[in-house]
């Protein structure tokens, strides 16, 4: 990639909410190479979260030094957010030309004989249905310019590592985010003739706040356990996925289609 490269293009990036996480990290590479953003986030689901919340507004304030911002506060949970994001970013910058997916429900799941229907149902309306809902409304609004290289219409999905290993006591979660995996290689084929590269990313471990926050003798037992997986010597860090999504949606990306990529640094299950 080179500088500036994405200049002129607009993305919509999903989960901006806080300094430590992925859905920022993307932003941030996303700009530096010149995009313009429209970034969403849900506070309220952060702030219950022990790694606590970040101030959203002072996000895109620091985004905003790099490149032109707009925010959306917008709770995915609701069947029609997912159009209204992608309409914001048509009326804020006239066009859209990347969707990066990166948001996530935490907590409120459990092992199979715990979990219940609204723990699944909360799941799949944040981790599954909204994504594809977004990835409609994109594809509804995306218009190719007429004098640019083919198929600049980027998609990106972000998972989790249920298609490598088990996820115990994460059933809900699991479940929603193998949609997104299994649906990957049937979306992108329908996406494509439209000039849009669908592609899923799956980036393994990342200590996004959760791992640090662990406190309790058996998280902390569960940390060493993922430090000592990793055959580098540390965990995932935000823009690990982050460089691999951006390179995703450049032109250098053009020729990768329908895939789920695992970036984990050579994680040992």
């Amino acid at each position: 990639m080179t500088a500036g490269e994405l200049a002129g293009r607009v993305a919509v990036v999903t989960g901006v909410s806080r300094r430590r996480g992925i859905g920022f990290a993307i932003a941030r590479r996303l700009a530096a190479e010149g995009a313009a953003l429209l970034v969403t986030q849900w506070a309220p689901h952060d702030a219950e979260q022990p790694w606590g919340a970040d101030d959203p507004d002072q996000l895109v304030r620091e985004l905003g030094t790099v490149t032109r911002v707009g925010a959306l506060a917008v709770d995915l949970e609701r069947a029609e957010a997912a159009a209204e994001v992608i309409e914001e970013a048509v009326r804020v910058f006239g066009r859209v030309d990347i969707l990066v997916a990166n948001h996530a429900r935490s907590g409120g799941d459990g092992a199979l004989l715990d979990v219940d229907a609204a723990m699944l149902d909360g799941h799949w309306a944040v981790d599954a249905r909204s994504v594809l809902l977004l990835t409609q409304a994109f594809a509804r609004h995306y218009r190719p310019d007429a004098d640019a290289v083919r198929d600049r219409g980027r998609v990106i999905w972000l998972t989790s590592g249920q298609h490598r290993g088990p996820m115990r006591g994460e059933i809900a979660y699991a479940a929603a985010k193998s949609v997104l995996a299994g649906l990957t290689p049937t979306v992108a084929d329908e996406l494509i003739d439209r000039g849009i590269l669908l592609n899923t990313v799956n980036p393994g471990p990342v200590d996004t706040g959760y791992l640090t926050a662990a406190t309790a003798d058996r998280d902390l037992a569960v940390l060493e356990r993922v430090r000592s997986a990793f055959p580098r010597g540390r965990v995932g860090e935000p823009d690990d996925p982050a460089r691999l999504v951006a390179w995703l949606v450049s032109d250098a990306g053009r020729w990768v289609v329908g895939q789920v990529i695992d970036s984990e640094g050579g994680f040992r299950r």
